[in-house]
């Protein structure tokens, strides 16, 4: 059974809140579920708790419904620090910019208050982040290719990551990220000089149309794959 339905968002924050007192500092909800692309039975749930303090010692009063909640299926919280979110800046730009577009706050105060984060940052976390999923996507094709229904699942597990580097590089090419999946993909293709066809399978699978089942060592897959390589090349030509 989902989380949602054993224990919802409002439910969790309510039961938290109550659980650590004047600790919580904020419970964000943020990810699809904000942004209004949540596929139930699919998408994550993701939420971000910031405490005055992460220590151990001080989370143990809220590990019991954490525990329940992980234990229908999501993730736990990200936990930080108050002071580790203000130093993250320079660390998680990507993730905070992407929060800042679309987040709720479930309890405590909106975390992206004064937060700024630099250009700079930004273009370096990318470069780092877009390699290492290149790397780790060829590696998955690499054992996947012999197989049509599990390079199916790769590309489909692989979108949400990349849909978020996407993402950051519409903000550093000065676009503003689409919420909607299809538009993100047109413009970041636009911007990238990437084929958006490429792409088309893995749309429609995210929009549940349920496309042909992909053959062992399908072009599609292949395509798929050379088209993040080639994301990764722009992203590092571009300029701080």
């Amino acid at each position: 059974m989902a989380a949602d339905k054993k224990l919802g968002q409002e439910e969790f924050a309510r039961r938290v809140e109550s659980a650590l007192g004047d600790n919580i500092v904020s419970l964000v909800l943020f990810g699809s579920a904000a942004r209004g692309t949540h596929v139930e039975g699919r998408s994550d749930i993701n939420l971000l708790l910031i405490v005055q303090d992460a220590s151990v010692a001080a989370l143990h009063a809220a590990t019991p419904v954490v525990a329940e909640w992980a234990r229908g299926g999501q993730p736990p919280p990200l936990i930080f620090s108050e002071a580790e979110w203000r130093a993250s800046t320079d660390v998680f730009p990507i993730e905070i910019e992407d929060m800042r577009d679309a987040h709720r706050v479930l309890a405590g105060r909106d975390p992206l208050d004064g937060v700024v984060t630099t250009r700079n940052h930004l273009r370096f976390e990318l470069e780092h982040e877009v390699r290492g999923k290149v790397l780790r996507l060829r590696t998955e094709y690499a054992a996947a290719a012999a197989d049509g229904k599990t390079l199916g699942r790769l590309l489909v597990h692989s979108a949400g990551t990349f849909f978020v580097l996407f993402r950051a590089v519409l903000r550093l090419t000065g676009g503003v990220p689409p919420a909607d999946h299809d538009a993100l993909v047109r413009e970041t293709a636009a911007a990238a000089g990437l084929d958006a066809s490429v792409f088309e399978w893995v749309l429609a699978a995210l929009d549940g149309k349920k496309p042909p089942e992909l053959a062992a060592y399908d072009p599609i897959a292949g395509r798929y794959v050379d088209a993040m390589e080639q994301l990764a090349d722009f992203v590092d030509g571009m300029e701080a």
